[in-house]
């Protein structure tokens, strides 16, 4: 079970860390990533990374978004800074056992599939 958290209401240029907390079987969690929809648009990938540490974000993300983790907590963060407008819409944790093979890149953002697990979502919203 995967629960984010953090979401809300922000200026554009400001931040917020969001938070995803993940219950049970930890090894389904091998593999983790966030994914946004924003109004009237299709799912997004927006960063992943996997039990080593590898990471890739999308190009809108490269520079203000950084995603981590904390093996112990089983807890995927995804801090993002800069928040323009365009970055309003509901954000989601996934999660899945398998990591891709390597090397895997950012087409994994494009597979929201390849992902098994997924939280409820939490809203953030960029004002300008």
């Amino acid at each position: 079970q995967l629960a984010e958290s953090g979401g809300g209401s922000v200026q554009a240029g400001g931040s917020l860390r969001l938070s995803c907390a993940a219950s049970g079987y930890t090894d389904s969690t091998r593999f983790m990533g966030w994914f946004r929809v924003a109004p009237g648009k299709e799912r997004e990938g927006v960063a992943a990374i996997d039990s080593d540490g590898s990471i890739v974000y999308t190009n809108s993300a490269k520079g203000r978004f950084t995603i981590s983790r904390d093996g112990a907590k089983n807890t995927l963060y995804l801090q993002m800074d800069s928040l323009k407008p365009d970055d309003t819409a509901m954000y989601y944790c996934a999660a899945d056992e398998t990591t891709p093979p390597r090397p895997w890149g950012t087409w994994v953002l494009g597979l929201p599939e390849m992902f098994a697990y997924w939280g409820q979502g939490t809203q953030v919203t960029v004002s300008s």
